[in-house]
């Protein structure tokens, strides 16, 4: 009876379950959308200021790039990390602006937080955000939350997904696809878990 889990424990139990959880939910929508376009697919979830990997497809030609599941990413240069962002509450938004490295890794990054903070006002306009090869050089990503009940000021941002090609792959038109096809897929997903939370949480 003298120790007690702490709160560091408790978070990252609840991160862990949260994982557990969405990951299941996701993955037939993810081998959907990885045969669709053939290139690389992540599932990820925002822990604080970070970008944790929960699940990934890989391309049909695959490049090597920073991320797997299981990994840890920046958040605020990352496609999937800034549409996660763009879905936070003002005040948890704010603590996590502020704990960002802002290293700049390209000439496309952003190295503060008032460029960054414009830039989710877009993506929460548009339902899609870019990683415009801020990460990795010549790596360009879409991506979408995963938010379940969109009817809500904070609808419980709880993931996002992401495509993710060399950038020399790609052009407009391509992009605009994936542009449809990523909030199309975060929406199929956001449905399945709304049936399973009820009736309040569905779209």
């Amino acid at each position: 009876g003298t120790y007690a889990p702490g709160v560091r424990l408790m978070r990252l139990a609840h991160a862990a379950w949260q994982s557990a959880s969405l990951a299941p939910i996701a993955v037939a929508h993810l081998d959907a959308l990885s045969a669709e376009v053939g290139e690389t697919v992540h599932l990820a979830q925002l822990d604080h200021a970070q970008v944790i990997y929960v699940d990934k497809r890989n391309a049909a030609d695959p490049v090597q790039m920073y991320s797997q599941s299981g990994k840890v990413g920046p958040a605020y240069c990352t496609g999937v990390g800034k549409a996660m962002m763009a879905y936070l509450p003002e005040e948890e938004l704010t603590r996590v602006l502020a704990q960002q490295s802002y290293h700049k890794f390209t000439d496309t990054t952003h190295t503060n937080a008032e460029s960054l903070r414009g830039e989710l006002v877009d993506i929460r306009a548009n339902g899609y955000g870019f990683d415009r090869e801020e990460h990795e050089p010549g790596i360009y990503c879409v991506a979408a939350a995963i938010v379940p009940d969109r009817k809500q000021a904070n609808g419980g941002m709880i993931g996002g997904i992401s495509v993710t090609s060399p950038a020399y792959r790609l052009d407009k038109k391509t992009i605009k696809v994936w542009e449809k096809l990523v909030a199309e897929t975060a929406n199929a997903i956001e449905s399945d878990v709304a049936n399973l939370l009820g009736p309040r949480h569905q779209n």
